[in-house]
């Protein structure tokens, strides 16, 4: 039988991994949602019909940029402060 102090820490391990793992998959998402902007924003772009939305195109595209580097920024904030909370916290998992 585990003691008290070892199911705290792999607690607080899985809790860990947890977050890591939630924040990759926020990455993923900001990173679709960059694909897709793009994609639109170049088909408005390229198919004829659309010559009179170019304006839309652009927009669209300049929206995709933006949330990736929001989705950047994003991601190494919360890595920064999962880093903190850990260093913060090491003394509850030794």
């Amino acid at each position: 039988m585990k003691n008290p102090s070892q199911t705290k820490e792999i607690q607080l391990k899985l809790t860990l991994e947890m977050t890591y793992l939630s924040n990759e998959r926020s990455i993923l998402a900001y990173l679709r949602t960059f694909i897709v902007f793009i994609s639109t924003g170049i088909a408005i772009l390229n198919i004829e019909k659309f010559k009179n939305y170019t304006i839309w195109g652009y927009l669209t595209i300049i929206v995709g940029i933006l949330i990736l580097i929001i989705g950047i920024f994003r991601f190494i904030y919360v890595n920064k402060t999962i880093i903190n909370i850990v260093k913060k916290d090491i003394s509850l998992i030794k």
